[in-house]
């Protein structure tokens, strides 16, 4: 299927996407989807419509998601803000739509603003980004040189991609070679090659499997990463784009991690969507060590447990072993390790795995009260998701304020996080969860189930709701 159709198709049902609308105007628009109407009905609370009187010069650092989200709600909560922010991004990306360019659903223009559209006039923004952090003086220094001070600190910043944490690899390489990879993007300039990539890997790759069966390799690293989802959605929609065209290849999911998804159901599930595609091979606990980009051959890390006879104890241990492998390809879909940017892992405000350090329930800083995270950058176990940095919002608000008045934080971020699962063009598994386990939106749906609902309203609801709701503050 052309790029041009599958535009098409979604032109059919694609929401107006007006700028200004406000939130009353929003909310109807909405209202057309019963889907989108309980998951507003969850949402977390707008700020209070009653702005506080608190003094105190707040510094945000970073200009994605989470950092607007921030601005977003604070400015509309104090009476007189005093708010600097620090982004060297003018062009915001809504990066859940990298997924939908990728499978030809989204182009580039479908998912940038302006960054000026979500800072307000009287917000001072330092179009840089900070090269350190100096809690124990209350200042940053940015990479041109300029120092900031503030009284309360708000870090955003994100997390970053290593490719060349893979031996072999360069972030040049991907795009050639059979190599792709969603996540190539520069939010410094405001653009997602990734998605436009991946797109042509699609054809690409399709295009090989007329003549053939090629070889084709998903990869997940060892570290935190940003929509955990991902690698797998790259793969049952590239699969689905070749059974649609009556094609096939020989696909491997290579993870770090012992299985699918760490709630059984939900990894039961995509074992069951697996089954709709041909030779889909998933090896667990595989780390990609290094790939040589012109050969075509990746090189992993199996490591596994194995139990072993003691003879003389007459008895069993468990050995920790690792093997070294090697996987020739046609195709690979590399998603790097990711972390923190340097400024934040080789600062006082990191925890000892380099990750911001902030408590789980309040995102307050244990050593540096001032000091508050939200989104991707968080040392959290759950929550890098845009829809988990809509949930750290409120808190964050409410907790910071309560620290400018000189009260205790007692609001508590629950672990939300939402990962939509695409199984294939036209359904999703919405895997919704937090610290204790499953949350489903609407708990009355089995949340393993893959549903038409779920997809329609990825495709079609959820990008206006965050241009016009999320970075706005108003869910």
């Amino acid at each position: 299927m052309k790029r041009e159709e599958l535009l098409e198709q979604r032109d059919e049902l694609e929401l107006p996407d007006t700028a200004g609308l406000s939130r009353r105007d929003a909310l109807k628009l909405m209202g057309i989807s019963p889907v989108a109407a309980s998951v507003l009905a969850s949402t977390a609370p707008a700020a209070s419509a009653e702005a506080v009187d608190v003094k105190g010069k707040i510094l945000i650092v970073g200009g994605g998601s989470g950092a607007i989200m921030a601005l977003a709600r604070l400015h509309r909560a104090i009476s007189d803000p005093d708010i600097t922010i620090i982004a060297p991004n003018e062009i915001h990306l809504y990066q859940p739509g990298q997924i939908f360019m990728a499978a030809g659903l989204y182009t580039h223009e479908d998912i940038v603003k302006p960054n000026s559209d979500f800072i307000p006039d009287d917000v001072t923004w330092i179009k840089d980004e900070v090269a350190s952090f100096d809690p124990d003086n209350n200042r940053v220094t940015t990479r041109g040189g300029e120092e900031v001070a503030y009284d309360y600190l708000v870090v955003a910043t994100g997390i970053v991609c290593h490719y060349d944490a893979i031996k072999g690899l360069t972030e040049d390489d991907i795009g050639t070679h059979g190599i792709s990879s969603v996540y190539l993007n520069n939010p410094e300039a405001g653009t997602a090659k990734g998605g436009e990539i991946t797109w042509e890997w699609f054809n690409d790759l399709k295009a090989a499997a007329k003549n053939g069966k090629p070889k084709v390799i998903y990869t997940q690293p060892n570290t935190p990463i940003k929509c955990g989802g991902a690698p797998q959605k790259i793969l049952y929609l590239s699969a689905d784009y070749l059974k649609k065209e009556g094609l096939s290849a020989d696909y491997a999911f290579t993870t770090s991690f012992p299985n699918l998804f760490f709630l059984k159901p939900i990894a039961d599930a995509l074992g069951e969507a697996q089954k709709r595609y041909d030779s889909i091979t998933n090896y667990f606990s595989h780390h990609l060590e290094s790939i040589d980009v012109e050969g075509k051959v990746a090189t992993y890390i199996h490591a596994y447990d194995e139990e072993v006879y003691d003879e003389d104890f007459d008895t069993y241990e468990t050995v920790s072993k690792s093997d070294r492998i090697e996987m020739p390809y046609d195709f690979i879909h590399i998603v790097p390790p990711m972390s923190p940017p340097d400024a934040v892992v080789n600062s006082p405000l990191a925890g000892g795995d380099g990750w911001l350090e902030v408590d789980k329930y309040t995102l307050q800083h244990p050593r540096f009260p001032n000091v508050f995270g939200i989104g991707d950058v968080c040392g959290i176990p759950m929550g890098k998701t845009g829809g988990s940095a809509r949930h750290h919002g409120p808190v964050l608000q409410d907790n910071l304020l309560a620290v400018m008045q000189g009260k205790t934080p007692k609001e508590k971020f629950d672990g939300y996080t939402v990962c939509p699962l695409k199984t294939e063009y036209g359904e999703i598994i919405m895997a919704e969860f937090n610290y204790e386990g499953f949350a489903p939106t609407i708990p009355f749906l089995a949340p393993e189930k893959p549903r038409v609902m779920w997809w329609y309203f990825d495709v079609y609801m959820l990008k206006p709701m965050y241009w016009y709701l999320m970075l706005r503050g108003l869910m």
